[in-house]
């Protein structure tokens, strides 16, 4: 049985108890560790692979819904709180559920059983992806979707098929991000999706109707990764 690993972030010791008996009642779930603020679950986060992370609002410090807006990359969120007037916020941020505390076992159990992957053909395949603020929202973006990725100053256009994403961010940094060989820096202002180039000569690629140029100091690594 695939198992996903579970963060819990709660100040409060017995909210935090109730979570932690379900998840142990929970076959697919396996508990990773239990945060009390969220400076210490983004410790957690780069030293654990969490695919769920059980959040609470209230938090001290940073809270919840502020915590999320840090993340670049979020795994799958189910907010708990006793306050229902932040459900809208949380479902703008894309969060997996949001539960109302006292939270009752089959409640949770229909959030947990939300997780992508459970109701997927193939549990043990997940698409990666990457979140990006668009319009003050965190947007999902698949990578295999990408076509190009365009620098515009401190902003970032990302093509897609059917739609682009406007987003402030270093084009240096989501180079780092894309670090693998589905990406390609071809330009100083262009990153492109190898398996999308369409046709291209050692000044210009296609893709998709769209002409990208190849910068002069990147013309030697773009045409030996492409041929």
């Amino acid at each position: 049985m695939q198992k996903f690993s579970c963060l819990i972030v709660e100040d409060e010791p017995l909210a935090a108890e109730v979570l932690e008996d379900y998840i142990r009642q929970t076959g697919f779930l396996e508990l990773r560790g239990i945060c009390q603020d969220a400076i210490y679950a983004t410790e957690a986060l780069q030293k654990e692979n969490i695919d769920l992370i059980f959040l609470d609002i209230h938090l001290p410090k940073l809270k919840g819904i502020d915590f999320i807006r840090t993340l670049q990359d979020p795994p799958e969120i189910i907010i708990t709180s006793a306050y229902p007037e932040y459900a809208l916020q949380g479902y703008e941020l894309e969060v997996m559920d949001y539960l109302l505390k006292p939270v009752e076992f089959s409640r949770f159990l229909t959030a947990v059983n939300k997780l992508p992957a459970r109701n997927s053909p193939d549990p043990s395949i997940r698409r990666p992806h990457l979140f990006f603020f668009v319009r003050r929202k965190k947007v999902k973006v698949f990578l295999d979707e990408i076509l190009y990725i365009e620098s515009r100053k401190e902003y970032i256009q990302i093509s897609t098929k059917s739609r682009t994403f406007l987003t402030k961010f270093s084009l240096g940094e989501l180079e780092k991000l894309l670090a693998n060989d589905q990406f390609l820096r071809v330009h100083r202002s262009f990153i492109v999706a190898k398996d999308k180039v369409e046709a291209f000569t050692s000044t210009d690629i296609d893709i998709n109707d769209h002409q990208i140029p190849i910068g002069r100091n990147y013309r030697e690594l773009v045409l030996s990764a492409l041929s």
